[in-house]
């Protein structure tokens, strides 16, 4: 699933290429894209026909766009397979395309495509500048609104593992399995770290390793395993070549020589150094 990098690139062009354009018309090809927007697809077309796309906006691993006309927005979770891509209007119909809006400019379409269809999209009030679903989520380390005492004293109580915790959307959004693992393997930890045993520097080492990691990846236009994540014009990112423990099995690490381990985690893998991340015991 895309993890807060890939979502933030594809922020980055949707501000380039959608942010100041007048929605002409909304076509929805699947119903399950729109789910979430209850009153159905004639309202959701009919809602953002004629309003104006304000900004682009990103918390953790959700996108929306504000609009013009009330304080709403067009919210977007990716999913597994979810992809905006903006692209030109006479342009062949993608196989698994969902949604598509068309601009009164009659320039490059919007299209959200998803091959899964865990993805969706909706239109949904703000509270606060933030959409009504996601309110709860905790904001992300990268925003200004990140409280990184508050994000110490919440980890430290949880009496938790240390991964589970970085996993919480509630305690920091836009972490996913990937970068949970390689911020782990840069602050030396081990997933399985009770939360309550983590010194307040450590804690600070940790959330410095999730941003550099994460930084690296932005630069890099983020991580794609597979075709299904792209960027708003179709490409892929290569931050997949800079990892240093994720999906790494047997391989050495880069800083000690000893083979990457992996380990069952949460229905999911998760991938260490047994020397530079000792076990607790």
């Amino acid at each position: 699933m895309p993890e807060l990098p890939e979502v933030e690139v594809v922020r980055r062009g949707l501000a380039q290429w959608v942010v100041g354009r007048e929605i002409a018309s909304a076509e929805v090809l699947h119903p399950r894209a729109i789910r979430r927007h209850l009153p159905g697809a004639d309202e959701f077309a009919a809602r953002l026909k004629g309003r104006t796309v304000l900004s682009a906006e990103r918390r953790g691993k959700y996108l929306w766009l504000p609009l013009s006309g009330a304080e709403e927005a067009l919210l977007a979770h990716l999913g597994m397979s979810g992809q905006l891509l903006v692209v030109a209007p006479d342009s062949p119909l993608e196989k698994h395309l969902r949604v598509r809006l068309r601009f009164e400019d009659g320039g490059l379409d919007l299209r959200f495509v998803d091959q899964r269809t865990f993805g969706h999209v909706m239109l949904t009030s703000l509270v606060g500048g933030v959409p009504a679903p996601i309110a709860h989520i905790a904001p992300d380390p990268f925003e200004e609104a990140f409280d990184e005492a508050e994000f110490t004293r919440r980890l430290r109580a949880r009496h938790t593992e240390v991964k589970r915790a970085l996993l919480d959307q509630s305690l920091i959004s836009g972490v996913g399995n990937i970068y949970a693992d390689e911020a782990l393997w840069i602050a030396r930890l081990h997933w399985s770290r009770p939360t309550q045993t983590l010194t307040r520097p450590k804690v600070a080492e940790l959330l410095a390793a999730v941003r550099t990691v994460m930084g690296a990846a932005l630069e890099q236009g983020g991580t794609s395993f597979d075709s299904l994540y792209v960027n708003v014009n179709g490409e892929s990112g290569y931050f997949e070549r800079s990892l240093e423990v994720y999906g790494r099995r047997d391989l050495p690490c880069s800083r000690c020589g000893t083979p990457i381990m992996r380990e069952a985690f949460m229905n999911r893998s998760s991938y260490s150094c047994p020397r530079c991340q000792r076990r607790p015991r």
